[in-house]
């Protein structure tokens, strides 16, 4: 069975039918051939997507394409570049950080790519940097979209290898900021070198108006740690429960947080102040992650947050979004998401059926007997996974290999989450890497070039990476540092 799958699925690549095409594929001839019940094919596509964390991805979705459409990509745009944008090289820098900040609601990299390359990509070039450089450097910013939280390729990690998704989240954090500095650091020292982004700062604003917006957020957090930390204890006194405590305590901070929200939309002109910031934008992240490491709700219900909020932002605060747009962004999700959810769907039957085979079984043993310390053992997964992610689509490398090279990292005494973020990273690299680098196809289409075009540009972005990856890879707490502080035993 496992040789008829294999050989089903070259022929299909060869062909250059779709990952998910020839996964699902694959796995119909693997049935055929061990002579097993076609129904076996619905019932494993159907518990591949029935679990609740995948309910998560379509909303993230969502909350992604509501904050390209109204108007929040421009406005974290016009922050980071107030922030960034006054030294030489400040509008590369600008577009790394600004996909920093937006990967921390879309959870996508290819959404990431669109929302900040539409604005981005013409700005650079208009301020005389190449188009292929260009294009290159939001390809390779644009992956920080799945790298930095919330991720998707972390959701699917976790319910493939049974890991908390919660850690791998804050997880994340470390190895973002580290790519991100890294590429920052990067396109400074080339500018310098070249001559490039001399004028960058021209049309930025005040450096200013980014600490109002950051003051505006400060002000609701501490709002929020007041009313969790000082009021709610107070009025709750000393005979109450601990559960009750956390209840009554985490109400009262949201309470003030969500009153300072509602005072700043409602009252005219403060709103009237804030319509050309960043602030509103900018809270985002802040309500989504800090619910979430608050314990005041989980990372699905989160992304059902996140819709809500970029709605109500898009349509009543920037006043960007009609309800005529509503429904090509609905559509444009909802295709999004069955791509996603189909692809999920064949690789949960191909996982089944190799599981049934024993072939992660025969690959664990093999990998134990080979590689017999952690060191070659993750040199091995790393260069295997670089080259896996630059022909399959990255949820369907994930939903495959997560079951497969858990437990032998566990059996090494690696970490799982710091495993999982280790295999998200790489991965993540072949979205930027040809022939099937999805963010280069997306970058392609906003610049407007060929994919041929950009190839020797790429190169030094993928070195960075690669160079940080394996930093990231060898040094565990750069991930694990947060997680021990939040999730203490």
């Amino acid at each position: 069975m496992s040789i008829v799958m294999l050989i089903t699925m070259v022929v299909c690549f060869a062909l250059t039918i779709s990952v998910a095409v020839s996964i699902g594929l694959s796995a119909i001839f693997g049935i055929q051939a061990s002579n097993l019940n076609m129904l076996i094919s619905v019932k494993e596509m159907f518990s591949a997507i029935n679990k609740f964390p995948l309910a998560a991805i379509p909303f993230f979705i969502l909350a992604g394409n509501l904050m390209e459409t109204g108007g929040i990509s421009k406005r974290l745009v016009d922050f980071a570049k107030s922030l960034v944008g006054g030294v030489q090289g400040g509008l590369p820098m600008t577009c790394v950080l600004t996909c920093m900040i937006f990967a921390a609601v879309s959870g996508s990299s290819v959404a990431t790519t669109f929302a900040i390359g539409a604005i981005l990509i013409p700005a650079l070039i208009k301020h005389g940097y190449p188009t292929p450089w260009a294009a290159s450097l939001q390809a390779t910013s644009a992956e920080l979209g799945v790298i930095i939280p919330p991720s998707i390729p972390m959701i699917l990690y976790g319910v493939s290898a049974e890991v908390s998704i919660g850690e791998l989240f804050i997880a994340g954090f470390g190895p973002g900021l580290l790519i991100g500095a890294a590429l920052m650091l990067f396109v400074y020292v080339v500018c310098r070198r070249k001559g490039w982004g001399k004028n960058d700062g021209d049309g930025r604003l005040p450096l200013s108006t980014a600490f109002i917006d950051l003051a505006v957020i400060a002000a609701g957090v501490a709002l929020l740690i007041i009313g969790n930390k000082f009021i709610g204890p107070a009025l709750m006194g000393a005979n109450a429960s601990e559960g009750q405590r956390d209840r009554y305590t985490d109400l009262i901070g949201v309470g003030l947080f969500a009153a300072y929200f509602v005072a700043l939309s409602l009252i005219p002109k403060v709103r009237k102040a804030l319509h050309g910031r960043a602030a509103y934008a900018l809270m985002m992240p802040v309500i989504i992650l800090g619910g979430i490491y608050g314990g005041v709700f989980t990372p699905t219900e989160a992304s059902a947050v996140a819709v809500v909020y970029a709605l109500f932002v898009g349509v009543v605060i920037y006043g960007e979004i009609s309800w005529r747009d509503l429904a090509p962004i609905f559509k444009k999700s909802v295709v999004s998401s069955s791509v996603i959810m189909f692809i999920i769907a064949n690789a949960g039957l191909f996982a089944f059926l190799i599981t049934r085979a024993g072939v992660p079984d025969a690959i664990g043993q093999y990998l134990k007997e080979v590689l017999q310390s952690p060191m070659l053992f993750l040199l091995g997964v790393n260069a295997a996974l670089f080259f896996i992610g630059m022909f399959i689509e990255t949820s369907a490398a994930i939903i495959v290999l997560a079951p497969i090279l858990a437990p032998v990292a566990v059996y090494f005494g690696i970490d799982p989450v710091h495993f999982g973020i280790i295999m998200v990273v790489n991965l993540a690299l072949g979205m930027i890497t040809p022939p099937f680098g999805v963010n280069l196809f997306a970058a392609c289409t906003v610049a407007k070039i060929s994919l041929d075009r950009i190839i020797t540009q790429l190169i030094p972005f993928v070195l960075v990476i690669l160079v940080c990856l394996m930093i990231i890879t060898y040094v565990p707490q750069i991930s694990l540092f947060l997680r021990d502080i939040v999730y203490a035993k």
